[in-house]
């Protein structure tokens, strides 16, 4: 079963939460293909070099207990299984990030939160 974190359950702070959900340099990197396309297990084994099985499957499993990956098991033989980010990641991560850097008065904070670049 999946338990999502509630709000009361993570830091106040939205960088200090990013941090303990996605610190590791695994997550990141599972993180970084993730935002392009669903991957299948074998394919992230192989293009993330280095990576043991074991630790991709800990790090999936991890980011899918937070709510963050889902898988989907496709009714094949044999079965296929795709990672791929849940919807709910973006307003938490993307949005929080916009309103932090609204704080700050850099050019670079006022393109975030307009979006431009």
């Amino acid at each position: 079963m999946i338990k999502i974190l509630t709000k009361d359950e993570l830091p106040a702070c939205p960088v200090a939460t990013t941090v303990q959900l996605i610190g590791s340099k695994w997550k990141l990197l599972i993180l970084r293909n993730l935002l392009v396309r669903p991957w299948r297990f074998n394919e992230l084994r192989r293009d993330l070099e280095g990576i043991s099985q074991k630790v991709l499957t800990d790090s999936l499993r991890s980011m899918e207990s937070d709510g963050i990956v889902t898988h989907t098991v496709y009714p094949e033989v044999p079965p296929r299984v795709e990672y791929s980010l849940t919807h709910s990641i973006y307003p938490p991560f993307i949005g929080e990030t916009a309103l932090s850097a609204n704080s700050f008065n850099t050019p670079r904070a006022k393109r975030l939160s307009f979006g431009t670049s």
